[in-house]
């Protein structure tokens, strides 16, 4: 933090006069340069030696130059105009040009089985933006993470008015298997079948899990099931799956790929567990820079592809 005390206040154009002359030799022509009066210059350059307690420029009746004091804060204030120019720059490009660094905070699961070749495909249109993926199924502060883009299941509690959550895509929780499982055991006829099959559960409590399900016609269902094995998260347990460990839910957004490939089958697929919906939370206020919004739009689009592949 700067001391009050070692900064000039006022204005920037007193500097920026300053600099003008310098750079073009005379009160006269800087004037010119900023379409302003000599008398206007001569002032904000008088106004800024007082503020500094130095004398800044030697003047004669034919020229002005610089004093060694002069020279030496010139050679400072262009360095800091000139960073200050390319701020201004790049923040007015941050809200139209797509571009900097983007970092984007995931679920374990989206992020292991759904977003690394998304954002190769991203990187391939986008190669102006750096992308930070940080994965955790933890709620981070945006802010204080330096966070552009936060994707999780449900928008929580959102405080006040500091987050916006667009909407990605709807999924639905679906119950999947390997084909080498369901050969060897048969696939279940309906959910009430399911307690006699080997059954694999992401994000379960320890214990006796129950099984909500509804079919396509709205009717319920609930089983009280015990599970063969039991993992934190469904990147894993779509491991599991596809290693033949028995029946599991997933999202259908994680399933996709695998169900396309032919490596899971959805089991029970006029059933379901439940549906959600996944978002995209930002910082709310000021409109989100370029590279966010293109992020966000790409990545909906992908996700609905990715949907109607495991579909077809």
């Amino acid at each position: 933090m700067v001391d009050k005390s070692e900064t000039l206040g006022g204005a920037l154009e007193d500097l920026q006069a300053f600099c003008a002359v310098i750079e073009f030799g005379s009160i006269s022509a800087a004037a010119r340069q900023l379409q302003e009066t000599k008398g206007g210059v001569s002032r904000r350059i008088s106004r800024l030696e007082k503020r500094l307690g130095a004398a800044l420029l030697a003047r004669t009746s034919r020229a002005v130059s610089a004093t060694e004091e002069g020279t030496a804060f010139y050679l400072k204030a262009r360095d800091a105009l000139s960073l200050l120019s390319e701020a201004t720059h790049d923040a007015r490009q941050s809200g139209s040009v797509p571009q900097g660094h983007l970092r984007i905070t995931a679920p374990m699961d989206l992020g292991i089985d759904v977003l690394p070749p998304i954002l190769v495909r991203f990187r391939a249109q986008h190669p102006q933006i750096s992308i930070e993926l940080l994965l955790t199924d933890s709620t981070l502060d945006l802010a204080a993470n330096r966070i552009d883009l936060a994707l999780r299941a449900t928008p929580g509690n959102l405080p006040s008015m500091n987050y916006r959550a667009s909407i990605l895509c709807a999924f639905t929780m679906n119950l999947y298997a390997a084909p080498s499982y369901l050969s060897e055991n048969g696939s279940p006829q309906s959910p009430q079948q399911l307690p006699e099959h080997a059954l694999v559960a992401g994000r379960e409590l320890a214990g006796v899990t129950s099984l909500a399900m509804q079919d396509q016609r709205g009717r319920n269902t609930e089983l009280l099931v015990q599970p063969s094995v039991r993992t934190s998260d469904y990147a894993s347990a779509q491991r599991l799956l596809l290693a033949g460990a028995g029946i599991g839910s997933l999202p259908d957004l994680v399933a996709a790929s695998s169900l396309a490939s032919g490596g899971l089958e959805q089991v029970l697929p006029d059933w379901h567990l439940s549906r959600g919906t996944l978002y995209a939370i930002s910082l709310g206020g000021a409109e989100a820079p370029a590279r966010v919004r293109v992020f966000r739009e790409f990545l909906r689009g992908e996700l609905v592809q990715l949907q109607g592949k495991s579909q077809a």
